[in-house]
């Protein structure tokens, strides 16, 4: 433990910082800050985290990029390093990085309050319901807030057996739903699963995408006198690579669960709130799930907020009688939250966000494949709708290697389920034709260099 003085006044020097423009910032303090953020991750954070990030290399102090300041489609690091960003936070920054709509609205709310007493009724949580309600397929209508995509998940989970009076769950194998206890046990990936073995015991997971597994692990576990509560899936499975099942899978899916009295959730995640090219997936294909998931993109890129919504039917009278049962998050619908998340809805709506997902994915796509032609002994396929889009390559050396260069010549992309054999390309909605053509020349310049350094 520290003395007071000196922690008051180390934290003097954070805000003072934090105040001062980036420009205003002496180059002293610059590396001094750089010295910092590495000490302080390798002793207060995570021991591994520097190493898994390509933002620092084996020279860290003279090459480490600390992000500093974010506009539009980029990421600024603290001495001005830009950066096109085709990660998008995984899909948070749909709507741009400080979107000035969304953050005016923020501030304005932050300028008479921020959260709520936990008791007085806060109205930007109705309103924000009923947009919910008002944007989502079918008769989905009550909503509950949480405060990231994991916790979304486990309610969404609990709803299910609380209204189906079911226990067991049908998953698939490759899909990821956050690494809370309950929304790992749903992951379809040993590596997430296997370090806090056992866990939720009644999860049955099946092949992605083939329909008939689910009715052969239904009826099965039916048969032996088993009740299955719901099937979770991801309308497009993103970690697993950006695997888009056969067309119809869906609706066969929604067709079984209501044949077996099954309830049916889509974690849209990641691939609502108009990524993919409509504003929920699901809609792609006609499909309204019983309980659906969603966040990532829904507060903007400003705020952390995500949730659920469902259909009247699963909101039971137990949950009725008892509101607090599913759960009662304190941080979750808080009204600054909710007010990002109204402001994004509205954005959305306004500028047509999903039409421009689907308009400049097939841009980015194209310009992704024409590379695939040209490198085949490097990239095996190119995949997605939309702005969520991956690059399959034919090894995780090939793929690593890429992303490297294209870190290098400041695009930023990551890699899928903790290895780069494929790439994710989830740029902001806002991203310019230019820029794209930029992210296909710089690619283009890195595989060249990958093709020479892998002796191709």
């Amino acid at each position: 433990m520290a003395e007071k003085e000196q922690v008051i006044k180390d934290l003097d020097r954070v805000i003072s910082l934090i105040k001062t423009d980036s420009s205003e910032i002496s180059e002293e303090e610059k590396k001094q800050m750089v010295a910092d953020t590495l000490e302080h991750f390798d002793h207060y954070v995570s021991p591994g985290w520097l190493k898994y990030r390509k933002s620092v290399s084996s020279d860290s102090e003279k090459s480490a990029v600390l992000e500093w300041q974010d506009e539009g489609a980029y990421c600024y690091g603290l001495n001005g390093e830009k950066f096109i960003d085709c990660l998008g936070g995984f899909g948070i920054y749909t709507c741009g990085h400080r979107n000035e709509e969304i953050l005016d609205v923020v501030k304005a709310q932050l300028d008479h309050q921020a959260l709520h007493s936990q008791e007085l009724l806060d109205p930007l949580r109705g309103y924000l319901a009923k947009a919910v309600a008002d944007i989502t397929p079918g008769d989905l209508q009550y909503c509950f807030f949480t405060n990231g995509g994991a916790e979304a998940v486990e309610m969404a989970l609990k709803l299910a057996r609380i209204s189906t009076g079911g226990r067991w769950y049908i998953s698939t194998v490759g899909a990821f739903h956050g690494k809370s206890m309950g929304a790992v046990s749903m992951g379809g990936k040993g590596t997430y699963r296997v370090p806090y073995a056992p866990m939720v015991q009644q999860v049955q997971h099946v092949e992605y995408g083939v329909a008939e597994d689910i009715r052969k692990a239904v009826r099965n576990l039916q048969t032996v006198g088993e009740k299955v509560a719901a099937v979770i899936l991801e309308p497009i499975q993103g970690e697993a690579g950006v695997i888009i099942p056969p067309e119809g899978y869906l609706k066969e899916v929604r067709e079984i669960c209501d044949e077996y009295g099954v309830a049916l959730i889509f974690d849209e995640i990641q691939t609502g709130m108009g990524r993919t090219g409509t504003m929920w997936r699901c809609e792609a294909e006609g499909v309204t799930p019983d309980i659906m998931t969603f966040g990532k993109a829904f507060g903007g890129g400003i705020m952390p907020i995500t949730g659920i919504i469902c259909k009247p039917k699963m909101w039971t009278q137990e949950l009725i009688d008892n509101p607090w049962l599913l759960g009662s998050p304190t941080f979750g619908g808080n009204p600054v939250c909710c007010s990002a998340a109204i402001a994004t809805i509205k954005y959305m709506l306004e500028n047509d966000i999903p039409g421009v997902c689907k308009k400049k994915g097939e841009f980015l796509k194209a310009g992704l494949e024409r590379l695939a032609e040209k490198y085949p002994e490097i990239i095996q396929e190119v995949r997605g709708t939309g702005l969520m889009l991956a690059v399959e390559f034919n090894t995780c050396e090939l793929g690593y290697e890429t992303a490297k260069g294209l870190f290098a010549r400041r695009v930023m992309t990551a890699g899928t389920l903790v290895n780069a054999k494929t790439i994710r390309f989830e740029p902001t909605a806002v991203i310019s034709e230019q820029d794209m053509k930029d992210v296909i020349s710089r690619m283009d310049e890195a595989l060249a260099d990958t093709k020479k350094t892998m002796n191709l």
